[in-house]
């Protein structure tokens, strides 16, 4: 049984879809079949990550959800050519079952969606049969930040909600209000993911102290690291740089994931 994972922060530039694009690639790694859909459709980027180009990108999740195309015409194969080659650990992903369903950087696209929103109910159907077409394992759900319909109902029909955030005071009290709203709405299973936390830190004090502040384990403290940030969303940082506190402690969440299957 295939598991649906959303991975969301309260705010912004948590780093979400850098764990969510490094967490796909890990669970390919393994042997699995994985699809990781940006449904970040306000402001979409994590088909940077994959080294997928607008020019490459006929389809994406807006023409769906016109109406316009089958879900599964809007699932890149990354292996078959989507960023593959062109980077040292995109280069790995070679023979794996790992697609992208990205949203459109389209300007006129993205207004026309702020404008008009859409169906999410729609979003819903596609994401339940794209799992089902691909045959999948698992399910990648990189939500928009915040609160709204699309990032609510994404959480609801999820197997594990994993909440990124930062030591700061305002991702402190939004990610309350969202652990909150995990729970009234049943979700099976929450985790949190602690980013961009200070090297000078004792991370197994923030892990405690986080576990503690919001009765739901913290499965990765991530250290704030020049050498990620230095690469710019070019490459897949876990298995660019495989021996990284920062891969070997994403390597412990894909594990984690992994034992709930």
């Amino acid at each position: 049984m295939s598991k649906i994972i959303s991975i969301h922060s309260f705010r912004g530039g948590t780093g979400k879809s850098n764990i969510s694009a490094n967490l796909a690639a890990l669970l390919a790694m393994q042997g699995r079949r994985v699809g990781v859909v940006d449904t970040d459709i306000q402001s979409p980027g994590l088909h940077v990550l994959f080294g997928l180009d607008e020019k490459q990108m006929n389809l994406t999740l807006n023409e769906y959800l016109r109406g316009e195309c089958a879900i599964q015409d809007v699932a890149y194969a990354v292996s078959n050519g989507a960023g593959a080659g062109k980077a040292p650990g995109r280069d790995r992903l070679s023979g794996r079952h790992l697609w992208i369903i990205p949203s459109s950087i389209n300007a006129g696209e993205i207004s026309a969606i702020l404008r008009h929103g859409y169906d999410v109910n729609r979003l819903n159907e596609g994401l339940q049969m794209v799992r089902k077409k691909l045959a999948l394992d698992y399910l990648i759900i990189d939500t928009h930040p915040g609160l709204n319909d699309e990032t609510l109902l994404s959480i609801a029909f999820s197997d594990i909600l994993i909440v990124v955030l930062r030591l700061d005071q305002q991702d402190y009290q939004g990610t309350a209000v969202t652990v909150d709203i995990a729970r009234s709405l049943d979700v099976p299973e929450l985790m949190l993911v602690v980013n961009q936390a200070l090297t000078r830190y004792d991370f197994q004090q923030v892990q405690q102290q986080v576990t503690k502040t919001y009765n739901a384990p913290v499965v990765a403290v991530l250290p704030l690291t020049e050498d990620l940030l230095e690469l710019q969303s070019s490459d897949i940082f876990a298995l660019r740089s495989p021996q990284h506190h920062w891969s070997r402690a994403m390597r412990e969440v894909a594990n984690r994931l992994l034992e709930t299957a």
